[in-house]
């Protein structure tokens, strides 16, 4: 019987087996930023430890960062973050992709673009959005700060073995359907819980369509379904992506390709379980809750807990409506929204702001919606601004931001205020997510997001922007 790429990728890490049954893996990419990164070197400071292979460790500076006046005196608490990322840097020899680098970036979006995530190997961060570098053939941990001390001085970590999962998704997705809908649909089906103790493959003519930057939108909210990771097999786009980049080895680039493209699952590989979804089933996706399988089609109505199976769904659809002060039984169509935020480590690449753009020219944000576009990175931005993008955003009513998480999770200036509620383009939609503690979140792709800017209510972009049927 032949293996998972999830299988493989495991075994050729493998460097032993611990008493209580977890497997110490050898991290080949050590991720890093401002916020979980700090403690961790100073438990290694403590301890009189180097960091074992800095070459593998590279750093940005993310969550904290401001994307407005950056050059200006910034909260005391993230300049201090971030003055500790640079001395930790200095001091124990990390490559730091910095404000001044033009590099720098969310760090889920600077490790592909930068060619530093690679095929068939492991990856880990201090952060849960890890799981995007799985888009590549990769096996992504997002881990705690402990963890992330036990990588930068041994470069392993200790882990549970790991079911897998394939989700197979086929058929054309029809006009207005996009990855982030596919992910959400996927997690309203299986759950948020549902993939407890799995690794996701995802897999199907809809992901083999899928360009790199699609494909990392669904492997980026895998956790959000659950999984400890998702991955994509490495096929042909895959090597196209990488090939010239930065931290990509040319010396010998088609073995290297060939050696990236052997770890695919095999034809005969075992999964402990496979879930089929027809493309046709998937409509535009958004959430009306407090967590990401708490999703509806944009045709649909806000559950009724009267029609709930149990009592816990019960409990938990009263929860959610009570905290997001909508109705029962109403469309989530023509829902207020107060704030349009499009960015994030899962929507916030060039192919987002292009397709949002496309859609989005010659309309403009509706009267009482605050709208930002904040790039993933330095680079998206520049990239951005070289095809005019910039200017459809600030011509129709968006601002136009610097590089950063900013509102997706609002460690940063970039927050909500009071119950706002925000159509938002990133991953979670937990109470408080987005900075204030009664601010409300509906997740949804980059083009339902400018829909409902221009709208200035949650709207079907297929109706706003008349789409072929």
């Amino acid at each position: 019987m032949g293996k998972s790429l999830f299988q493989k990728v495991w075994d050729s890490h493998t460097v032993g087996t611990l008493a209580d049954g977890r497997t110490q893996l050898f991290i080949g990419t050590h991720l890093i930023h401002e916020v979980t990164s700090p403690q961790a070197f100073g438990m290694l400071r403590d301890l009189g430890l180097k960091v074992k292979f800095p070459s593998r460790t590279f750093a940005t500076v993310d969550h904290i960062v401001p994307t407005i006046n950056q050059d200006a005196p910034q909260d005391p608490l993230a300049a201090e973050m971030m003055q500790a990322l640079q001395k930790n840097c200095d001091d124990f020899g990390v490559t730091y992709f910095d404000l001044r680098s033009g590099k720098q970036g969310i760090v889920h979006v600077v490790g592909p673009e930068q060619g530093i995530t690679q095929p068939g190997t492991t990856i880990a961060c201090g952060d849960s959005h890890t799981a995007t570098h799985g888009a590549f053939g990769a096996i992504a941990f997002g881990i705690g700060t402990t963890q992330v001390r036990d990588v930068l001085a041994t470069q392993t970590m200790a882990l549970e073995p790991l079911k897998v999962r394939r989700i197979e998704v086929t058929g054309d997705l029809r006009p207005g359907v996009y990855a982030k809908d596919v992910i959400l649909h996927i997690i309203r089906l299986l759950g948020a819980k549902g993939g407890i103790g799995y690794a996701y493959e995802y897999a199907g003519d809809v992901f083999d369509r899928m360009s790199m930057e699609e494909r990392m939108t669904v492997c980026n909210m895998s956790i959000e379904g659950g999984a400890r990771c998702g991955y994509v097999n490495p096929d042909a786009k895959t090597i196209a992506y990488l090939q010239g980049r930065p931290y990509v080895d040319m010396s010998d680039f088609d073995a290297t390709a060939a050696r990236w493209l052997s770890f695919a699952s095999d034809a005969d590989a075992h999964y402990d379980d496979i879930v089929r979804i027809s493309a046709a089933d998937i409509e535009p996706t958004v959430t009306w809750g407090i967590s990401p399988d708490h999703g509806v089609s944009i045709n649909q109505t806000i559950p009724d807990p009267a029609k709930a199976a149990t009592e816990i769904e019960k409990q938990s659809i009263e929860e959610a409506l009570a905290y997001m002060k909508l109705q029962p039984g109403t469309p989530i169509k023509g829902v207020k929204i107060d704030v349009a935020f499009l960015g994030s480590c899962t929507n916030g690449r060039l192919s987002d702001f292009r397709e949002a753009a496309k859609y989005l020219k010659g309309h403009k944000v509706a009267a009482g919606v605050h709208a930002i576009a904040v790039p993933g990175s330095q680079i998206v931005a520049v990239q951005c601004e070289k095809e005019g993008l910039d200017q459809i955003f600030r011509d129709a009513g968006f601002e136009w931001r610097a590089a950063g998480c900013s509102m997706c999770l609002a460690m940063n200036p970039d927050k909500l205020v009071g119950d706002q509620l925000c159509a938002s383009s990133s991953n979670r939609n937990f109470k408080g997510r987005q900075g204030s503690s009664t601010g409300r979140t509906v997740l949804m792709s980059p083009v339902m997001v400018v829909a409902a800017a221009i709208k200035g209510h949650v709207a079907d972009a297929r109706e706003v922007f008349d789409m072929p049927a």
